[in-house]
């Protein structure tokens, strides 16, 4: 494995050999680990051809901070020789100022299919797809078709997977490159081709749009507009960049944070606090349930104080079956393989599993705590144990369900929440347990 390029950069001579010895990934790897200084004089040291095919696998924060420290040539170049969609993800990373001067400057076609893709609405199918497609009409014969495609090839961001059309861009079908080649070239495209094909409109979510393709196990999916004209296609590589942003996005906010949407050495101090700050402010004032428990329960504790001991081998138990929970239901949701329908039979589940994990963690402990402190505490501790899963189990499947049904993200509701919620209802099933028990 080649070593990692590390600044300062002293030697150009040897710096430069070290970079012709590596492909575009491997460079595209390097920049995405410097920091913007090193970064942009690594990229002023790369051959023009092999400088744009890495410029286009960076992420888009990378891209906009090496287009500050270039001449405007150069910045026009690589902007113009990108595919319209990576442009345009490129564009809503940029100030409007700068992104209305370069579309100014790009030749009029590209300009024409960047500010189409730029008219979609955000996270759309339209806003992702690639308008340079070949497409292949149901009556023509298959070495007709071939030989469109090899004219339209060079302009055109895949030729793997075609859409099939009739005379007025309508959708009938799809082909693959493959089953071209193997067809009878005196056979019709529409003879060969798949007329079962699923098909996305302009304004469908692009996270539905990545897990059909993700599911269906294709290349690419047609997208259409409102008169099911074939306008693009959304292609395997957008998909998975995509599903990774929106993974990314999930992780971030199960974890109490907002999401950076860009590297991480990309963001600023401030930038990265302020994306936890509003959060980790919503958890303390909800924090404040527990604290409130706790106080009204006072008399309680003074009178069996052993009962303080348990407290955080309870809450931190409840917090975290809650959030295993919370983040199974979660990603089986992204999955699509629970949905807001099924919150009855998710709940039912979730209850049985919840009381199987507190009753095997109680027969673990009723002996130990039996020993130490005694059989009333046992017992309290215990049936507290198993209660408290119980609930955390439930309370972490059904605030994902019921955010989602409400039009919230349920990452947003997942594990920080659900703990914070099932410590102080987690206190208040142990408090009444022990009364119970020990007659307090």
């Amino acid at each position: 494995m080649t070593e990692p390029l590390r600044p300062p950069f002293e030697d150009l001579r040897t710096l430069r050999e070290e970079l012709t010895q590596l492909d575009v990934l491997g460079v595209a790897e390097r920049l995405g680990w410097l920091q913007e200084a090193e970064r942009a004089k690594l990229f002023r040291l790369l051959p023009k051809n092999k400088a744009l095919e890495v410029f286009q696998l960076l992420d888009a924060a990378h891209q906009e901070e090496l287009l500050s420290g270039l001449r405007d040539e150069q910045v026009l170049r690589l902007v113009q020789e990108m595919d319209p969609d990576d442009r345009a993800r490129l564009f809503d990373e940029m100030p409007a100022m700068v992104v209305r001067r370069l579309l100014a400057q790009l030749s009029p076609r590209e300009r024409s299919m960047t500010a189409r893709l730029l008219g979609y609405e955000e996270e759309s199918a339209g806003r992702i797809m690639t308008p340079k497609f070949v497409r292949v009409l149901q009556t023509q014969t298959v070495e007709d078709a071939m030989d469109r495609v090899r004219r339209r090839a060079a302009a055109a961001e895949t030729i793997y997977f075609l859409p099939v059309t009739d005379d007025e861009l309508r959708l009938v079908g799809t082909v693959e490159l493959k089953d071209l080649l193997l067809a009878d070239p005196h056979a019709t495209v529409g003879e060969i081709m798949k007329e079962d094909t699923r098909a996305v409109r302009v304004d469908e979510d692009q996270e539905k749009v990545a897990r059909l393709i993700q599911a269906a196990d294709v290349l690419a999916v047609p997208v259409i507009d409102s008169e099911g004209r074939v306008v693009g296609l959304v292609t395997v590589d957008d998909a998975m960049d995509v599903l990774g942003a929106e993974e990314g996005e999930d992780l971030a906010r199960t974890g109490a944070a907002e999401p950076l949407g860009r590297p991480y050495f990309s963001a600023s101090i401030f930038y990265i606090a302020r994306s936890r700050m509003v959060w980790l402010l919503l958890l303390v004032v909800a924090a404040t349930l527990t604290v409130q428990v706790l106080s009204t329960f006072e008399t309680t504790l003074e009178a069996a104080v052993g009962l303080a001991l348990f407290i955080p081998l309870l809450i931190g138990t409840g917090g975290n079956a809650g959030a295993q929970s919370a983040t199974t239901i979660v990603r089986s949701m992204a999955l699509d393989d629970v949905r807001p329908a099924d919150l009855l039979r998710v709940i039912a589940r979730e209850s049985r599993v919840g009381f199987l994990l507190g009753a095997f963690l109680a027969l673990l402990g009723y002996v130990p705590v039996w020993l130490l402190f005694g059989q009333d505490l046992a017992t309290v501790v215990t049936l507290s144990v198993v209660a408290i899963c119980t609930l955390a189990s439930l309370v972490g499947s059904l605030m994902p369900l019921l955010a989602r049904r409400f039009g919230v993200d349920p990452a947003v509701v997942s594990a920080p929440f659900v703990t914070t919620i099932v410590d102080a209802t987690g206190l208040v099933v142990y408090f009444l347990i022990a009364q119970a028990v020990m007659g307090l």
